[in-house]
């Protein structure tokens, strides 16, 4: 976990979190609801559509947008497909060499749409 990840979730503990009411067995689940119950997945997207929303952006964005970035971005940086896989929890490494088999795509396409010489 990065260092800014960790500075808001001291906040969100020492500053909100005291603040709701957990409800009975959501004592170990990290982000709740203002009822004290663990978020949804819907609830978690409503946040992310309203947040798109507050940042004027037009692009479509998912929890499952933020997954992808994610291994794509380790991918790109040399992280090794295996360590990959097991943080997305697939099943076959082939559902993972998705992400570097899309990230060449996108290359060879943006190269085709904007070199000078095509």
């Amino acid at each position: 976990m990065g260092k800014s990840a960790e500075k808001y979730i001291k906040i969100y503990l020492d500053e909100i979190r005291p603040h709701i009411a957990v409800q009975k067995g959501m004592e170990d689940i990290l982000f709740l609801n203002r009822r004290g119950k663990g978020m949804t997945r819907e609830m978690i997207f409503i946040i992310i559509q309203q947040l798109k929303m507050k940042a004027g952006l037009r692009k479509k964005i998912s929890p499952h947008t933020f997954r992808h970035s994610f291994a794509t971005h380790l991918v790109e940086g040399g992280a090794d497909l295996r360590a990959v896989q097991e943080m997305l929890g697939h099943e076959s490494i082939t559902t993972t060499e998705i992400y570097t088999h899309i990230d060449r795509e996108y290359l060879r396409d943006a190269i085709l749409r904007f070199h000078p010489r095509k």
